[in-house]
């Protein structure tokens, strides 16, 4: 039976990952700080432990070998060199979650090598103060130059879903609902995302169907600007956005870009994955988010 430990599966498309494996047989065990309820059961094992404690952390995984490490709460060098350490001989695949903030704003459309990881300089301060994006790089960078056993790095766009808890899409529905201006400086920026079950079932089959390895761009298939984006939250509230290009912070769109951000999938597509269609699924996603709303 496949073994696989889930870093991060209590909730959003990491919980929607978990039911996926459960589905196919596979055995589960959940890392978890223990503070977010799951509704599993005996059917996963789980480690309850602080991430952040590197020697609990590798006392509880203990001489366990697992097929498949799924990490989707990876973000900084200095956890990539903890796991690297902590996994060595004991992990068969390792699939890092990481993001399309590795890449940098821009009208090109952004391919894997735009941003090596696999050369990259890795900072060795433990302490160092990092963005989000510069994180994610570091991150990679540890795995790919310093781990044993093969690993993806999945740069995924915004996720999006009935179960995202940072409400990114809600912001914008609640907002026009209300009346209340959105605050957009580039309206004709480019964006993409992918869907929370979207996102569950590329990792599913990164980590289980292929054997791919490096950086890997997942989206769903098209892009959509943010004046069309506006246009489909207006049809799916029927009612009209307010919109203003410098707005206080609290008004500004959680999807306000400087400029286009748009990544290429040819590399996951060639090895036989098959995206969701961005434009059937999110106007979708925006009715029944507003319908819940009202």
């Amino acid at each position: 039976m496949t073994n696989v430990l889930v870093l991060g599966g209590t909730r959003f498309f990491g919980k929607k990952l978990v039911e996926l494996l459960l589905k196919e047989n596979i055995q589960v065990t959940l890392l978890t700080r223990g503070q977010t309820e799951d509704e599993f059961g005996d059917r996963v094992q789980r480690l309850v432990v602080d991430r952040e404690d590197a020697v609990a952390l590798e006392k509880a995984i203990g001489d366990q070998q697992y097929d498949v490490v799924y990490d989707n709460i990876c973000f900084t060098p200095q956890q990539a060199r903890e796991a690297v350490a902590i996994f060595q001989h004991k992990a068969k695949r390792y699939i890092l979650t990481s993001s399309l903030s590795v890449y940098d704003f821009g009208q090109a459309v952004l391919h894997e090598p735009d941003v090596d990881t696999h050369h990259y300089i890795i900072d060795e301060d433990p302490e160092a103060k990092l963005s989000y994006g510069e994180g994610k790089r570091q991150a990679e960078a540890v795995f790919f130059q310093q781990a044993d056993f093969p690993v993806a790095a999945v740069r995924f766009p915004i996720v999006l879903g009935p179960n995202d808890y940072t409400k990114r899409l809600h912001f914008h529905v609640e907002r026009v609902l209300n009346n209340e201006v959105i605050g957009i400086s580039n309206i004709e920026a480019q964006m993409n995302f992918i869907h929370e079950q979207e996102a569950a079932e590329f990792l599913f089959w990164l980590g289980i169907s292929s054997d791919l390895t490096g950086p890997v761009n997942a989206r769903s298939d098209g892009e959509v600007s943010l004046r069309e984006f506006i246009k489909w939250v207006e049809q799916g509230t029927g009612q009209q956005a307010i919109l203003q290009s410098e707005t206080d912070e609290k008004a500004q769109s959680p999807f306000g870009v400087p400029d286009s951000w748009i990544m290429d999938t040819s590399k996951a597509k060639q090895a036989g994955f098959t995206f969701y269609v961005l434009s059937k699924w999110m106007p979708e996603l925006i009715k029944y988010i507003a319908s819940a709303t009202k």
